[in-house]
């Protein structure tokens, strides 16, 4: 499956703490996203699916991803109707090994294009 992945203005990597969420380009948008860190060696920090707006938004006070905040925090995202949600997450996970992992859906994953 091949996803289109979100940029800021300008066409460069969004940082997670000073994305504009409350943009209406956040409006319904529903997928998947990843949260990395610059730092020398960038790193998958978080790997999720949901609501982006509200899921971006809890990500920001999330003392586990913000341990990393010191190396600049960045994310993309991408939307994913319901039906591919949990394989593209489960894709995304297995691929990117996030630091800060979560228990992903016990589905087959479906693969998609990186981010990167």
């Amino acid at each position: 499956m091949n996803l289109y992945w979100n940029k800021c203005q300008g066409e460069v990597w969004c940082k997670l703490g000073t994305v504009n969420l409350s943009h209406q380009h956040f409006d319904h948008m529903d997928g998947v996203y990843v949260i990395w860190h610059g730092g020398q060696t960038p790193k998958t920090v978080y790997v999720g699916q949901g609501v982006i707006r509200d899921r971006l938004t809890a990500h920001r006070t999330d003392a586990r991803i913000q341990a990393y905040s010191t190396l600049t925090l960045y994310v993309t995202w991408a939307a994913v109707d319901a039906s591919s949600r949990n394989g593209a997450e489960v894709y995304l996970a297995n691929r990117l090994a996030p630091i800060v992992g979560e228990n992903y859906p016990n589905v087959a994953p479906i693969e998609v294009n990186l981010p990167w």
